[in-house]
């Protein structure tokens, strides 16, 4: 049985630890703790999945900027990370809507991701061009993907910026 709950403190240390696993590396576990300690990080929209009381996942919700005339906070969806034991058993896509359903809830207007479009595009995102949305990165405009929610508008629509606490990943 699955538990999906919002971060605690005592969840941390797993956290470092399945990000450093599923991505190979440790710049996914220092970015999670870069934006815990920022003004992007939104509490709520920090999920860990647990099977018998062990973490066993994480995905992570935190404000992005988009600019065009205005700069406006959108969520940018990074990193979600998955226990490579427990991957490709459905832990990340139940993780995914969890937290839309969050977003929905505190009537945020747009998710950006930079991800895999075969995966992503499961829960409704779609190109970024498709909105005027424009990738800070130079990627195949097929990976970096927008999904609207309830309150989007034509107005969100510019470049991406990513905060500084994204440099090094």
């Amino acid at each position: 049985m699955m538990n999906i709950h919002r971060e605690t403190v005592t969840d941390y240390p797993a956290i470092a630890q399945i990000n450093t696993l599923a991505f190979g590396q440790d710049n996914e576990a220092k970015l999670v703790d870069k934006i815990r300690n920022s003004d992007r990080y939104i509490p709520e929209l920090s999920l860990v999945a647990e099977i018998e009381d062990v973490v066993v996942s994480h995905i992570l919700f935190s404000y992005i900027d988009l600019v065009d005339k205005k700069t406006l906070q959108v969520l940018g969806l990074a990193p979600l990370a998955v226990h490579p034991q427990f991957q490709r058993q459905g832990i990340g896509s139940a993780l995914i809507k969890a937290g839309l359903e969050i977003a929905q809830a505190n009537k945020e207007a747009v998710v950006i991701v930079l991800g895999h479009p075969e995966f992503y595009t499961r829960f409704g995102f779609q190109t970024s061009v498709i909105y005027g949305i424009e990738s800070p990165f130079p990627v195949p405009e097929e990976f970096f993907m927008v999904k609207p929610l309830q309150n989007y508008h034509e107005r969100y629509k510019g470049k991406v910026i990513y905060p500084p606490t994204f440099n090094e990943v």
